[in-house]
């Protein structure tokens, strides 16, 4: 199974770290960001990634390279630099680098200990979501989660999405490569037919949105060996 980062963003929340620095490679506890995301990866056993950039994109790419010095293959998918694709376009644009099977998204953004080893049959679903409970800054939730593991875009109690997700290429296939499309309206809709399930990571996580919660994770630096 192969792994996408998503990469492209501008990191608006995070300016002026991310003037003239790309989010993903904003330091956290001695080293880049994505650096974090590519050992845990690499770990589980993913050893060939797919990293989209957009803002400052060379800089990452300059950074790490083939990923062969992290242990790992890595392809970029290359989006403008001052039109990012959003999440949906991003993967859409990504398609031919990901193959004909499921593939792990998981966003650039995010800080947590869990470990993406999927072990669920698919079935005819076309996504399997990472939830968390609600962090102070999103205690309305995302999704509800209900009793047979789908989730609902309606309902409650609502879960928060983690930032990473297991999907199909299929799902995608109809978006233009090169048009913006937002995630959350294609998720509702498979939520409407019954074709999203998730499960729940109670450990570490957390979403580093802002230089505050940059610096609330640099200052509590774990050696446990998570993110």
């Amino acid at each position: 199974m192969k792994a996408m980062i998503l990469a492209a963003g501008r990191g608006e929340r995070m300016r002026p770290l991310t003037e003239h620095t790309p989010k993903p490679l904003l330091e956290v506890c001695g080293k880049p960001l994505i650096v974090h995301h590519i050992e845990r990866l690499r770990e589980a056993g993913f050893e060939e990634l797919v990293i989209n950039t957009g803002w400052l994109g060379s800089r990452i790419r300059e950074a790490l390279g083939d990923g062969r010095t992290l242990g790992v293959s890595i392809r970029y998918s290359i989006e403008p630099e001052r039109a990012p694709l959003e999440t949906a376009g991003g993967i859409a644009h990504a398609l031919p680098l990901l193959g004909d099977e499921p593939f792990l998204v998981v966003n650039a953004d995010v800080w947590t200990d869990y470990a993406p080893r999927p072990q669920w049959r698919w079935g005819d679903d076309l996504a399997h979501l990472l939830l968390v409970p609600n962090p102070p800054h999103h205690p309305q939730g995302d999704f509800a989660l209900g009793e047979d593991g789908r989730l609902h875009a309606e309902g409650a109690p609502r879960l928060t999405y983690a930032g990473i997700g297991w999907y199909r290429p299929q799902a995608f296939q109809g978006l233009d490569p090169d048009t913006p499309a937002p995630l959350a309206p294609l998720l509702r809709q498979w939520m409407r037919d019954g074709r999203v399930r998730g499960s729940v990571h109670s450990g570490q996580w957390q979403d580093i949105g802002t230089p505050e919660r940059l610096a609330e994770i640099n200052a509590r630096c774990p050696d446990s060996g998570t993110y």
